[in-house]
C-alpha cells in the first residue's frame, strides 16, 4: 500500500517540478517529497480562551509527524466563541461554524492533496466540524482535543463561564450586586482550554474518544497540560502507522461506534448538542442513525458522572482522578459498550481498555448500581407539537414531567427581556420560537434565558421549550430541537399565550392541548416569514440546512 495515495499527484514525475517548487518555498526538501503529507488542521485564534493554545498543540503535533516519517504542513480553519456570541445575534453563526469548519477542511485537504489529517478542536463546533471533514474524506484522520479549561474561583469556590451567566439571573433577581457580579466575571475564566464542565466541548471530546477517532485519554486531559503535548505528539506518530496499515475514518465510525459514543454522552450526563452532532457526524460517515436510538440505548444506560452543569463538580476533578477511560472500562466491563470496534490506535477499543483499571471510586463517577439517574437524561419527545422530534434534557431533579400555560417569544431577545424584568411566573411553558435552523437562521443556543431563570430560582417552577438548540451548560426543565420548526410551519408556529402545554419525559411525549381542528385553523392563518433581509453565509445556510431532527446538516445526507 503506497504511503503517497494522494500526495503522489502532487509531488511525483517531471511535470510537477512547478507544484514541488512552491512547497520547496513553505519548507520542504528534496527527500520530504517522498514522505506522505499529513494536513494539520489547527482551529487555533485569539477570539476565545478555547483556541487561543491551540497553535502551540498544533506544532507539538508536527514534531511527532516529522520524526517518524511524514512530512506536515499546518493550516488553519475558523472557529468562533459560543462563550462570547452567546445571547446575542451573533450566535446565529455558531451552529453554522461548523459547516464552515467541516468545508474548509474538506477545501484544503482535498485541493492540496494530503495523505492524512489531523484536526485539532477547541470550542464547541470544532469537534463536530473536524470529524464531518474527515468521514467525507475518509482518509487515515485523527482527531485531538484542546483541552479544559481550569476553573475559575470564587469565595474559594470552583466557578466557570455558566456561572457568570447564572449570575445575571441572581443580579436581575437583586440576590447579589453589581460588585459581586463583576467579581465573579473576572474570575471565572483563568486561562486558555474549554469550558470546564460537561457542556458541548468535554462531551463532543468524549464522545469521539468513544467513537474510537481519538487517542486514549485525549478528550479528558488539561489544555495546559504536560500529557495534552504529549498527546499531539504521540497522535502525530500514530497517524503515521494509520496511513502504513490504510485504516480510514469509516473503518472506525460503525454504527456500533456510534453507539458506544452515544452511551458515553448519556453515562456523563453530555449535552443535548451531542444529539445533533452525532447525527451529522453519522451521515457524513454513511452510517444510518436515527434521533430514535437516542431513546432506544437510553433505557439501559445510566447517567453516572456527577459534573456541571446538573452535577458538582467540574471537569478538572474529572481529568484528575483518570477522565474517560476508566469510565469506558467501566462501562466495558458492565457490557454497555461494543468492545470490537476499531479505533485510531490500531486496535479495538477492548484492547485499549485491557490494561486500565477503574480508580475512579464512586464521587465523581457513580457505581452503577447507584447511578444518578437510572436512565438517560436526554429523552426524545414525540407528539402533536413535536411531529419529528424534540430534544429534552431530564436530570430528574427538576421532575419528570411538567404542565403550564405558554407565555410565547418569537425571538430569544424578546424572551430575555421579560425575564429580566421579572415578568416571568410559576408554572410557565417558555416557548421561544423561529429560531430554528433555518428560521433564525443557525439554531442559537438559550444559555442566557435559561442561566437567568436558573439564578431567579425558578429552574424547577419554569420550563422552557424551543425550535433552538441549549448550550452545554443548560439545565433546568427544558426542551429544544423542537421539529418541524416554527419557520417550516410546524406546530410551535400557532402557539398562543395561555395554550396548555404537558411535557412527559415517561411518555415520551409533548403535547399541545388543542384540538386538531384549531390546529387546522391557526395553520390557514398562519404566513411564513420571509428571508428576504438575510444575506451571505446565513441566507445560503437558510436555504440548505436540513431538519434538527436529521442534524441540521447542509450536505445531502443518506
Amino acid at each position: 500500500m503506497s504511503r503517497k495515495k494522494y500526495s503522489s499527484f502532487i509531488t511525483d514525475g517531471a511535470d510537477k517540478a512547478p507544484n514541488r517548487s512552491m512547497l520547496r518555498a513553505v519548507g520542504f526538501t528534496t527527500k520530504d517529497f517522498n514522505k506522505p503529507i499529513i494536513g494539520v488542521a489547527s482551529t487555533w485564534a485569539m477570539v476565545t480562551p478555547c483556541n487561543m493554545h491551540i497553535d502551540q498543540l498544533a506544532k507539538d503535533v508536527t514534531k511527532g509527524i516529522d520524526s517518524n516519517g511524514g512530512k506536515s504542513i499546518i493550516f488553519n480553519t475558523i472557529t468562533v466563541s459560543d462563550g462570547i456570541s452567546m445571547g446575542t445575534p451573533g450566535m446565529k453563526y455558531s451552529l453554522i461554524s461548523r459547516e464552515v469548519i467541516a468545508d474548509s477542511i474538506e477545501t484544503v485537504s482535498g485541493a492540496e492533496g494530503f495523505d492524512g489529517i489531523i484536526t485539532i478542536g477547541g470550542c464547541d463546533k470544532n469537534m463536530p466540524g473536524c470529524l464531518i471533514a474527515m468521514a467525507r474524506l475518509n482518509r487515515p484522520s485523527i482527531f485531538i482535543y484542546g483541552g479544559s479549561i481550569m476553573p475559575g474561583y470564587y469565595k474559594k469556590k470552583p466557578i466557570d463561564v455558566v456561572s457568570v451567566f447564572e449570575a445575571v439571573g441572581a443580579y436581575s433577581n437583586n440576590e447579589i450586586t453589581k460588585s459581586e457580579l463583576y467579581e465573579i466575571e473576572d474570575a471565572a475564566i483563568p486561562g486558555p482550554g474549554s469550558c470546564g464542565g460537561m457542556y458541548t466541548a468535554n462531551t463532543m471530546a468524549s464522545a469521539i474518544e468513544a467513537l474510537g477517532m481519538s487517542l486514549p485519554g485525549s478528550s479528558t486531559q488539561i489544555a495546559v497540560s504536560k500529557n495534552k503535548k504529549t498527546d499531539c505528539i504521540n497522535s502525530g506518530k500514530k497517524l503515521l502507522d494509520l496511513i502504513k496499515n490504510d485504516i480510514k475514518p469509516r473503518d472506525i465510525m460503525t454504527k456500533q461506534a456510534f453507539e458506544n459514543a452515544i452511551t458515553t454522552v448519556i453515562a456523563l450526563g453530555g449535552s443535548t448538542n451531542a444529539v445533533l452532532h452525532l447525527l451529522a457526524m453519522a451521515s457524513a460517515a454513511g452510517v444510518k442513525v436515527k434521533i430514535e436510538d437516542f431513546n432506544k440505548l437510553g433505557k439501559k444506560i445510566p447517567v453516572l458522572a456527577d459534573l456541571k452543569p446538573s452535577g458538582t463538580h467540574v471537569m478538572a476533578k474529572f481529568c484528575e482522578i483518570g477522565g474517560l477511560p476508566p469510565l469506558l472500562k467501566r462501562l466495558l466491563d458492565a457490557k454497555l459498550l461494543h468492545g470490537d470496534c476499531l479505533t485510531v490506535t490500531g486496535k479495538t477499543l477492548k484492547e485499549n481498555l485491557k490494561n486500565v483499571k477503574d480508580n475512579l471510586g464512586t464521587d465523581i463517577i457513580k457505581d452503577l448500581k447507584n447511578p444518578i439517574k437510572k436512565d438517560s437524561h436526554i429523552c426524545i419527545l414525540k407528539g402533536n407539537l413535536s411531529p419529528e422530534g424534540s430534544v429534552a434534557k431530564i436530570s430528574g431533579k427538576e421532575g419528570l414531567s411538567f404542565e403550564g400555560k405558554a407565555a410565547v417569544f418569537d425571538s430569544e431577545e424578546k424572551c430575555m427581556n421579560a425575564i429580566l424584568n421579572r415578568k416571568i411566573k410559576k408554572g410557565t411553558v417558555i416557548v421561544i420560537r423561529y429560531e430554528g435552523p433555518k428560521g433564525g437562521p443557525g439554531m442559537r443556543e438559550m444559555l442566557a434565558p435559561t442561566s437567568a431563570i436558573m439564578g431567579q430560582g425558578l429552574g424547577s417552577d419554569v420550563a422552557l421549550i424551543t425550535d433552538g438548540r441549549f448550550s452545554g451548560g443548560t439545565h433546568g426543565f427544558v426542551v429544544g430541537h423542537i421539529t418541524p420548526e416554527a419557520f417550516d410551519g410546524g406546530p410551535i408556529a400557532l402557539i398562543k399565550n395561555g395554550d396548555l402545554i404537558r411535557i412527559d419525559s415517561k411518555k415520551k411525549t409533548l403535547e399541545l392541548f388543542i384540538s386538531k381542528s384549531e390546529i387546522k385553523k391557526r395553520l390557514k392563518q398562519w404566513k411564513q416569514p420571509s428571508r428576504s433581509h438575510l444575506s451571505g453565509a446565513l441566507y445560503k445556510y437558510s436555504i440548505l440546512v436540513s431538519s434538527a431532527s436529521k442534524g441540521a446538516i447542509t450536505d445531502k445526507g443518506i
